[in-house]
């Protein structure tokens, strides 16, 4: 049976704003993040250990990101696509939906490859 993903989500993590949402989108985002970056870095046959050296970070730190266990600071996430030899690229969202509303502007940004990351 097809359901309303927006009311699972309701259902399961409270509705839009609530603490427990957000919480929820947060993990979301930092275990999504780290899927993108763990395949863009097999991609580029590139081991833990040298992206880790390229972005003046620890081994355990790329793990912990590739696992969803943490979100990497900006600038570190910009030195990691950087390094992988890709670039990112962001588009602002058509009017047609409206700058306003948060929910229907979040996924507007159209990725140029499989990752969400547009090679060099």
């Amino acid at each position: 049976m097809i359901q309303d993903y927006d009311a699972v989500l309701d259902a399961r993590y409270g509705k839009e704003g609530t603490p427990e949402r957000m919480k929820f989108e947060e993990n979301a985002y930092a275990y999504y993040t780290g899927l993108l970056l763990r395949d863009a870095r097999k991609d580029a046959k590139v081991s833990q250990a040298e992206l880790a050296r390229r972005t003046q970070t620890s081994k355990s730190y790329i793990s912990r990101i590739e696992n969803g266990v943490i979100i990497p600071s900006v600038s570190v996430f910009y030195r990691m696509i950087a390094a992988l030899g890709m670039r990112l690229e962001i588009v602002k969202p058509s009017t047609v939906l409206g700058y306003g509303n948060i929910t229907q502007n979040r996924y507007l940004c159209e990725p140029k490859s499989e990752y969400g990351v547009k090679q060099k």
